[in-house]
C-alpha cells in the first residue's frame, strides 16, 4: 500500500508539473502568432519595396511602387503559424536548456534556443517567402493558387527539366536558415540582455515592461538586420529562381552572378528598408508579444 501511495503521489506530481508547463507553451504560441501577424501585415508595403530593390532585374522592372500589397494573402496565411512555431520552440528550448544545466552561459542558451526556433519556423516561413516574393515581383498579376501552381510546375534549377513539385516551395531553405540563425544569434542575446538591463535600471529587477521590451527588440533587430543583409539578398534571388530568362543553378551561382554583375554593393540592396522594417517591426512585434504574454499569463493564473 505504501508503495502504491508513493507511485500515486509521484504520478500526481508529474501531472501537476505538466499542467504548470502547458500555459507557458500556449502563451508563447498565441503571443508569437498574434505578434507576427500584426507586424507582417501592417508593414507589408515596406517588405515589398525591399524585395523589389533586391530583385536582379531592378526595382522598377520588379514593380516599383505599384501594387505594393501584392502577395499579402500568402503572408496572412503563413505569418502567424511561422511566428507561433518560432516562439513556442524558443521559449520551451530556453527553459529545457536552462533546466538541463548544460551550461551557465545565458547568451549561449539564448542563441541555441533561437536557432532551434528558426529551424522549426522555416518549415512554414520558407514556402510563405517563396510565394510572397514571386507575387511581389511578378510582371503578370497572379493569384495565390496560380502562383503556387507555377512554382510547383517549373524546374527547380536551370540544369533541371523536371517539375520541382513541393521542392519548389522550399527553394532557398538552406540560405534562409543561413540568414535566420545568425540573425537570431545576434538579436536574441542582445534582446534578453537588454530586458535584464531595463528591469534592473527602471523597475528594481521586477521585470521588463512591454514598452521597454519593444525598444530592446527594435534596437537588437536593427543591428542583426544590417549584419545579415547580404544573406537576405542571396535568399531573395534564389527564391525568385531566375534573372530574366537565366535560371539560377544554385546558391553558388547566385553569389557568383551577383558579384560579377554588381560587385560587393549588390549584396547590400535593400539595406535601408530592411533595417527600417525590422527596427519598426521589432518594436511592434516584441511589444505585442510581451503584452500578449503578460495578459495570457495573468488570465491563466486567475483561472
Amino acid at each position: 500500500k505504501i508503495g502504491s501511495m508513493k507511485m500515486t503521489a509521484r504520478s500526481e506530481e508529474n501531472e501537476a508539473a505538466t499542467r504548470a508547463a502547458l500555459p507557458s507553451f500556449l502563451s508563447s504560441l498565441a503571443s508569437g502568432g498574434m505578434a507576427g501577424l500584426c507586424v507582417d501585415v501592417a508593414l507589408f508595403p515596406i517588405d515589398t519595396i525591399k524585395t523589389r530593390l533586391q530583385a536582379p532585374e531592378g526595382f522598377w522592372k520588379a514593380g516599383g511602387f505599384k501594387n505594393i500589397y501584392r502577395g499579402l494573402g500568402a503572408v496572412a496565411l503563413g505569418s502567424a503559424p511561422g511566428a507561433a512555431l518560432f516562439f513556442s520552440t524558443y521559449e520551451q528550448s530556453k527553459k529545457s536548456l536552462g533546466d538541463a544545466a548544460l551550461t551557465e552561459n545565458e547568451a549561449l542558451i539564448h542563441m541555441t534556443a533561437a536557432s532551434m526556433g528558426e529551424f522549426t519556423a522555416c518549415l512554414v516561413r520558407v514556402p510563405t517567402e517563396v510565394i510572397k516574393a514571386r507575387m511581389q515581383t511578378s510582371q503578370v498579376k497572379m493569384g495565390l493558387s496560380e502562383t503556387v501552381a507555377a512554382i510547383w510546375s517549373e524546374p527547380f534549377t536551370g540544369s533541371s527539366t523536371k517539375p520541382a513539385g513541393i521542392a519548389g516551395l522550399y527553394r532557398g531553405f538552406s540560405i534562409t536558415l543561413l540568414r535566420e540563425i545568425p540573425f537570431s544569434m545576434i538579436q536574441f542575446p542582445m534582446y534578453e540582455k537588454g530586458k535584464v538591463w531595463c528591469s534592473e535600471t527602471f523597475n528594481n529587477g521586477q521585470g521588463c515592461s512591454p514598452l521597454a521590451a519593444a525598444a530592446c527588440g527594435s534596437f537588437s533587430g536593427a543591428i542583426a538586420g544590417a549584419a545579415t543583409t547580404p544573406l537576405d539578398v542571396l535568399k531573395t534571388r534564389l527564391m525568385l529562381g531566375s534573372d530574366g530568362d537565366y535560371r539560377y543553378k544554385g546558391l553558388g551561382d547566385v553569389f557568383a552572378r551577383t558579384l560579377r554583375q554588381e560587385g560587393v554593393r549588390g549584396f547590400f540592396h535593400g539595406l535601408e528598408p530592411r533595417v527600417f522594417w525590422i527596427s519598426l517591426g521589432g518594436f511592434v512585434f516584441f511589444g505585442a508579444y510581451e503584452a500578449r504574454y503578460v495578459c495570457t499569463k495573468t488570465k491563466t493564473i486567475q483561472n
